[in-house]
């Protein structure tokens, strides 16, 4: 699958917890991404600086669904379902 043009689910929904090029403290769950352009795309794409957890994701249709709010929306269940047992929602 390949990604879906001006979506950018996967730079807004998980949160990086470690510091990255130009978020130093990271990002929060639901925070877009400095590097999501305005055509809703990674501006660090085969850059070195790109975080890991974004070099390592890959789309897919379980994930991604059919729509951007069904990424959006399958993203933030991962994120919290996968958040420690003390700051799940």
């Amino acid at each position: 699958m390949r990604c879906r043009e001006a979506c950018g689910a996967c730079c807004i929904a998980p949160s990086i917890v470690q510091g990255f090029h130009g978020m130093p403290d990271g990002k929060a769950a639901g925070e877009a991404c400095v590097h999501l352009d305005t055509d809703m795309r990674c501006a660090l794409f085969g850059d070195p600086r790109r975080p890991a957890l974004c070099e390592a994701f890959m789309p897919e249709p379980a994930i991604c669904g059919d729509t951007r709010e069904q990424a959006l929306s399958n993203l933030r269940r991962l994120e919290a379902d996968s958040a420690p047992a003390g700051l799940r929602t």
